[in-house]
């Protein structure tokens, strides 16, 4: 068989499904940090969401329960979750007003991602059209495309608190249209949105015959007073799906434990729930630990409080941020409502930016810090980047005052010109 003539053959190529689908947040910019890493050098990484490393940890009583649940978690599940954990999730949502939430409309997932996922390759067929913010979580963008669907991105106006404008929404809405997707509170830019735009948002849902798609895996990191409404108790006639999980509000991201809650006529749904069933049981289930830390995390004392009320780690580092990133020449930010993000924008008369990923990528080799450009999030211009406000205040004094050491460089150089 050695001896045969080697033939000539096409290269193994991905999937033409994959042409327009991106997700820059772990794209290029993070694969140029960890050749950085490779070569020695320690990068400051302000690029995710994701609070272990920076030395966020869950609640004893979370871990606990997974813990003492393995002996139980060594076979598959129910493929729509456990049913004490099911239980806990649906009274999650009867305490916030939806009293006939039932386990039956609970569907647990290993975090909101697969659930994005299979949400949308459960309803979409090729051409449909989901509205969706931009910027974005780049997911929904993605998942969008991936299963034949097409992202139609409406705008968030940064002059307005960086809310959407019902009016446009709704001036994009087509007969292909299938859903419309609220990421509140909003990564990247931390907004969370008032009760009478989103009860705008319900009523396009409403007349126009749409899914209502909610993200709110932020919803309990909100600050200052700002009112957090889950877009579920807005109507009990709009069929919605709510998104939500353990990763951000009780720190355990690696659990990869998310539900998501159906409500409204779900009598009308039957046939699609009957197609996400079928995806449910085509991964067998959701990981069964992480299913059994769910009932302990919604009972019982809320740890995320401590740290989002002023002189929590949470609430000072985001005051930090957002105090810094203002004291440099041509960068504007607005302040976060929720979430663990800022979503500054470059003045492009200071800053001539042409490529935005390119300038990251320049941020990172000088100063090996490493920061989300505004693109990646399906943003309009190169003006924008997201850093998140997870690291100590000392770490984001000396992170900030790297990013504002590369800006007066730039504006040097932009002025030479």
């Amino acid at each position: 068989m050695r001896n045969l003539r080697m033939q000539e053959f096409e290269d193994f190529t991905q999937s033409p499904k994959l042409q327009d689908v991106r997700y820059d947040v772990r794209g290029p910019i993070a694969q140029e940090a960890a050749r950085l890493e490779r070569e020695g050098h320690a990068i400051t990484r302000l690029n995710i969401g994701n609070p272990a490393p920076f030395g966020f940890e869950a609640p004893d009583s979370i871990r606990m329960a997974m813990i003492s649940n393995l002996h139980d978690a060594q076979g598959y599940s129910d493929s729509q979750g456990i049913y004490s954990a099911r239980i806990a999730v649906a009274q999650y949502y009867q305490a916030r007003g939806m009293t006939e939430a039932d386990p039956s409309d609970i569907y647990l997932g290993n975090g909101v991602s697969e659930l994005i996922s299979m949400v949308l390759q459960a309803m979409l067929a090729p051409g449909d059209e989901v509205l969706i913010p931009a910027p974005d979580y780049p997911l929904w963008t993605g998942a969008t495309t991936l299963a034949g669907g097409k992202a139609v991105h409406y705008i968030c106006d940064e002059n307005n608190s960086w809310w959407p404008d019902p009016e446009e929404i709704e001036s994009k809405v087509t007969d292909r249209t299938k859903a419309l997707v609220i990421i509140n509170p909003n990564n990247p830019t931390g907004a969370v949105y008032p009760r009478e735009i989103l009860e705008a948002m319900v009523d396009i849902c409403r007349r126009h015959n749409l899914m209502l798609l909610s993200d709110e895996i932020y919803e309990n990191i909100t600050f200052e007073g700002a009112e957090m409404v889950n877009a579920c108790t807005l109507s009990d006639d709009v069929f919605t799906i709510t998104f939500s999980g353990l990763s951000k509000t009780w720190r355990v991201a690696g659990f990869r434990s998310g539900w998501i809650y159906v409500s409204g006529p779900t009598h009308r749904a039957k046939n699609y729930l009957e197609g996400l069933t079928l995806l449910m049981n085509m991964r067998m289930c959701a990981n069964v630990p992480a299913q059994h830390a769910i009932q302990a995390a919604l009972g019982g004392h809320q740890s995320i409080e401590d740290l989002i009320d002023p002189g929590g780690r949470l609430f000072e580092q985001r005051e930090t941020a957002y105090r810094l990133l203002r004291e440099i020449e041509g960068v504007e930010v607005h302040q976060a409502d929720g979430a663990l993000y800022l979503f500054p924008r470059l003045d492009p008369e200071i800053y001539p930016i042409e490529n935005d990923e390119q300038f990251v990528i320049e941020l990172l080799r000088q100063q090996k810090i490493l920061v989300s450009h505004g693109r990646a999030f399906n943003w309009i211009d190169d003006n924008h980047f997201r850093l998140v406000t997870l690291p100590a205040v000392e770490d984001l004094e000396h992170a900030i005052g790297g990013i504002a050491e590369f800006l007066a460089e730039y504006r040097d150089a932009a002025a030479r010109a």
